[in-house]
């Protein structure tokens, strides 16, 4: 590998690996079912399955969802995920939520059955030379893949819908394409849709006249105002109210708000970027979002993976965390392997605390203690003959729940009601926490 500085003085790593991914063809062959003998071929793209027009493939059967399955290249091989259907996904007779698909696998959806064969012949996907993208690491080929296609996206000035669990880095991705774009001079606006209050949110997007409601003592800008000549980053999208969904869409259709209580048309030049842990096929499906403002947003979808996904990058992300809290550090070979081997529900965030904690620690013994899955340093604490299974799973679950709080109360400098606020968590739930845990909290 060779390092080089790009143009904000960061050192860039180029990696000689292959420069593209490739993923084998497949059809998918409706042999049971009021489509019978209709087949598609797939290979490197995701591929849905359902009656919605929007799926690449479109079945007549009624019994069949919406949004139904959707199969998608991985390392592993396809990888199926029923999307929170009404009468679910089985796999040769297996009722399954997701599963690697074999060659000649039969897949059950309402009542359709679909054979899939393997083809001759493969698609192939670019990947980036680079371990990085603006401020997003990554090295292994799902992030690489990623890096390949976001020059061209933020060049464009298209919606992007970013799809990932909490934790991430849609955030970071969603400010990069910013930095990268056309709108770069303009402001970079964030509506976290999870963290506003429903009765204020139309207030928070649209903004408002002054004596619009109770407590209005003077007009107000909302965000997407705010964001005019640059991008509006709609974070967590898929906790927007169901009431203002269409609102939102009329915005984004015609490009014109209407501050509350005002009459004024307010024109809008911006980008949109949308961000959300949620697969939105399956919200649609429970009659929690709508289909229309999903295929307005849905123009690009990027999904990032989870860490579990990756774990070529946590290296990386280690030594980049370190080295930020640790200038001129390098991350303990043990500390190293010890991070490597987790999984990391949290995602970058989690990973990222972890390494925090065993900097300010510095203590091996501790950094086992720090992760989810090892409660101590002894490998065999994690397995008592004396202890039920649902023992040994509670005082995992303790000791996650514990690691969890103290970081979270530390993120928010202590500040309990900020903290709640962040993860969407009831203010006493999470007081009863810090107090069985006993870690204090400025209760505000």
């Amino acid at each position: 590998m060779a390092d080089r500085a790009d143009d904000t003085g960061i050192a860039t790593t180029a990696v000689a690996a292959q420069p593209e991914m490739r993923f084998p063809r497949y059809r998918l062959t409706v042999i049971e079912g009021p489509d019978r003998d209709a087949a598609i071929d797939g290979g490197g793209a995701e591929l849905a399955i359902g009656t919605a027009s929007a799926n690449t493939m479109i079945l007549g059967d009624p019994a069949v969802s919406r949004h139904h399955v959707a199969i998608s290249p991985a390392q592993r091989g396809h990888l199926i995920r029923d999307l929170g259907s009404t009468n679910g996904t089985a796999i040769n007779g297996v009722a399954v939520e997701r599963a690697y698909l074999a060659p000649g696998a039969v897949i059950a959806i309402g009542r359709s059955r679909l054979r899939f064969d393997v083809l001759g012949g493969e698609d192939r996907a670019a990947l980036s030379s680079d371990t990085r993208w603006g401020r997003a690491l990554g090295t292994s080929e799902a992030m690489r893949r990623i890096f390949a296609v976001l020059p061209r996206l933020a060049e464009s000035d298209s919606t992007i819908l970013l799809e990932g669990e909490t934790g991430t880095g849609k955030g970071l991705l969603a400010e990069a394409i910013h930095e990268a774009s056309p709108r770069r001079a303009g402001p970079f606006v964030v509506l976290d849709c999870g963290a506003i209050p429903p009765t204020l949110i139309e207030s928070e997007l649209f903004g408002h006249e002054k004596g619009a409601f109770t407590g209005a003592a003077a007009a107000r800008v909302g965000g997407f105002e705010a964001a005019r000549g640059g991008t509006v980053f709609l974070d967590e999208i898929g906790e927007l109210p169901l009431d203002m969904q269409p609102k939102l869409l009329r915005a984004l259709e015609d490009r014109v708000v209407k501050r509350v209580g005002g009459n004024e048309p307010v024109r809008l030049e911006i980008r949109i970027i949308a961000a959300t842990n949620r697969d939105l096929r399956a919200e649609i499906n429970q009659g929690r979002f709508r289909s229309d403002l999903y295929y307005r947003l849905n123009t690009f979808r990027l999904r990032i993976p989870p860490l579990r996904e990756r774990r070529d990058d946590i290296a990386l992300l280690v030594a980049h965390f370190y080295g930020q809290l640790s200038p001129g550090g390098e991350p303990p070979a043990e500390l190293l392997a010890e991070l490597t081997r987790h999984d990391w529900p949290g995602n970058v965030r989690e990973l990222r605390a972890a390494v925090e904690r065993a900097v300010l620690l510095g203590d091996p013994t501790v950094w086992r203690a720090l992760t989810d899955d090892a409660p101590g340093p002894s490998e065999d604490a994690r397995f008592d003959d004396g202890a039920s299974f649902r023992a040994a799973k509670e005082r995992a679950v303790a000791a996650w729940e514990r690691d969890y709080v103290r970081a979270l109360i530390a993120r928010h400098d202590g500040n309990l009601s900020r903290a709640a606020r962040a993860v969407r968590m009831d203010r006493n739930h999470l007081r009863e926490l810090l107090r069985r845990h006993r870690v204090t909290a400025d209760d505000t």
